[in-house]
This record gives C-alpha cells, structure tokens and sequence, in this order.
C-alpha cells in the first residue's frame, strides 16, 4: 500500500531527527525475524534507553545523505531496522550512556536469534560504518568492563612489585 505525501513527509522528518539527535546509528535486516523477537528485541532495546524504528529505504536514504555525514552509505539490502541512541546532553555524547550500547544489544540479539537479524552498518561519530566495521565496534566490551580492565592492568605491576617486596621482606 502506497504511503501519502503528508505521511512520508513525517516520517522524513523523524529519520531526520534521529540522525540528527543521535550518538550512533545502525542499520539492521530484520527479514527473517518474527513479530514476537521483533517486539521482545525493541522491548529490551527500549530498557537500555535505545530506539528502534522501521522505515522505507528511499525516506531513509533520503534522511542520512542530507545530513552531511563522512563516509560512504553502506547497502541496505533486505527489510530495514534503524537502531539508535539518543544524545543525552548538548556535547553531542550519550550523557551517562555508553554510545555502543545499541550496537552491542543488536549483536546480542543476532548471537541469540541465530543471525535471524543482521547488521548492515551505521553512523558512528559522524561518519557512515560498514557492516563489518559496526561489528567490531558491537564487540567493544561496555564503559565497565573497560573501566575494570584499564584498573586491571595499572593494578597488575604495582601489585608484582608490592609481591616482591613481600617476599624480600620474608626472607630477611
């Protein structure tokens, strides 16, 4: 069924918004996936504070190339889910937010579903990503388990040193 001028114009503008409002972008084909997997993977993507719409290609290629992006467009073959989050704060950064959760959640819900949805790339700091690009940046751990791991490793010399000591200490 053949969409209204009056409607594409609204949804122009919401994709319009969502690039222009958004911390990361990513494209997803969601051809294979159920309406129930569909509902539960916006659920939880919701929960994290990310959004998903679903939108034509045309309105969506549209949207992003007029927003001046760096980078090439990736393909967008297949049924089109945009996954993004939202900037929280007027420094263009997610504010409290880790700007890949989106991505991570989508890569989550691709291990599980048995790649019933694929991503295709996105918009990451201003600039278009690829797909494979989007999937090593979907497998960055989360702010606190990089946190933790950069502790870790400051942690890790001090700790042989003060070991060391300990046994010198002993042994006198």
């Amino acid at each position: 069924m053949a969409i209204s001028k009056a409607k594409k114009g609204e949804i122009l503008g919401k994709l319009q918004k969502i690039v222009k409002d958004s911390a990361s972008v990513v494209f997803i084909n969601f051809h294979a996936l159920p309406v129930s997997e569909s509902t539960n993977i916006r659920r939880a993507l919701r929960e994290k504070g990310v959004g998903y719409t679903v939108a034509k290609k045309s309105l969506t290629k549209k949207a992003f190339s007029e927003a001046g992006l760096g980078g090439t467009m990736p393909e967008l073959p297949g049924e089109l889910g945009i996954v993004y989050l939202p900037r929280l704060d007027s420094s263009g950064k997610a504010g409290g937010t880790d700007p890949i959760e989106g991505a991570r959640g989508v890569y989550e819900f691709q291990k599980k579903l048995d790649k019933k949805i694929q991503i295709l790339g996105g918009v990451f700091e201003g600039k278009f990503m690829n797909q494979s690009e989007m999937l090593t940046i979907s497998q960055i751990p989360g702010l606190q388990t990089l946190h933790a791991q950069f502790v870790n490793l400051i942690n890790s010399p001090i700790q042989g040193f003060v070991m060391a000591l300990s046994e010198i200490a002993k042994t006198k």
